[in-house]
């Protein structure tokens, strides 16, 4: 693959990641809208300053889940033959991916009910840390926020473990992270303007983008895979 194909492809998948995180934000105001506005509510909050904290510290997990999950992705690569462990991982990426985005249009076979952490535990913290203040408080609160459990952001995750290196696994999730952001900012006082109706057919247009994320990795991994294998027959 020569330099401007990766960077292409690179360049499309944050694309996608963006768009994802854009379109989801029906789905992030039907599954988080009332939590975060709850917790801004108990917060007490005035200015920008807590929200800007809050969302800074959401998606800095992101980025830390992108990083590691692109880690984790180099490490299974390295532990067998590396151009075909590659082209595997992608393949495997890409069929979860598909399958987490069936799975926001109602379709998946398989249902996802796992996050990164446990969610009572999660949700008893989130409310506590509105009692530390409306800084510390908010940074706390934002990052718990990045850690329940989204098909979403659990198909961002899988497919950064297919990103090139490290770094660009973190951008994957920045992008996802960034195209949230005008729908988790406006939580506060937009939850409940969207009819179910229009939440359900924002989260239709990010659960393709998702599974478009999910064909394209597992075309590039099959290619790879099926070029590898020719070369070490």
């Amino acid at each position: 693959m020569d330099h401007s194909h990766h960077q292409a492809v690179v360049e499309f998948s944050y694309a996608l990641a963006f768009m994802t995180g854009l379109l989801g934000s029906g789905h992030c105001l039907g599954m988080c809208g009332g939590l975060v506005s709850a917790f801004f509510m108990k917060l007490q909050a005035r200015g920008p300053w807590p929200y800007l904290t809050y969302h800074a510290g959401r998606i800095a997990v992101y980025a830390v889940v992108g990083l590691i999950a692109a880690l984790l992705g180099a490490v299974l690569v390295s532990t067998g033959r590396i151009g075909l462990a590659q082209g595997v991982l992608q393949i495997v990426a890409g069929i979860i991916v598909i399958l987490l985005g069936l799975d926001l249009l109602g379709v998946s076979p398989i249902r996802n009910a796992y996050g990164f952490a446990p969610v009572a535990w999660l949700r008893r913290q989130f409310m506590t840390a509105a009692q530390k203040g409306p800084i510390i408080g908010a940074l706390i609160g934002g990052a718990i926020n990045g850690l329940m459990p989204c098909s979403m952001t659990m198909a961002m995750a899988v497919q950064a473990t297919t990103a090139p290196s490290p770094p660009e696994g973190m951008l994957l999730m920045l992008a996802f992270g960034a195209g949230t952001l005008p729908s988790m900012l406006s939580a506060s006082f937009l939850f409940g303007k969207l009819g179910p109706r229009l939440r359900g057919w924002l989260l239709k247009g990010a659960a393709l983008f998702v599974i478009a994320l999910g064909v394209s990795t597992l075309w590039q991994g099959l290619r790879y895979f099926l070029v590898m294998v020719k070369l070490v027959a």
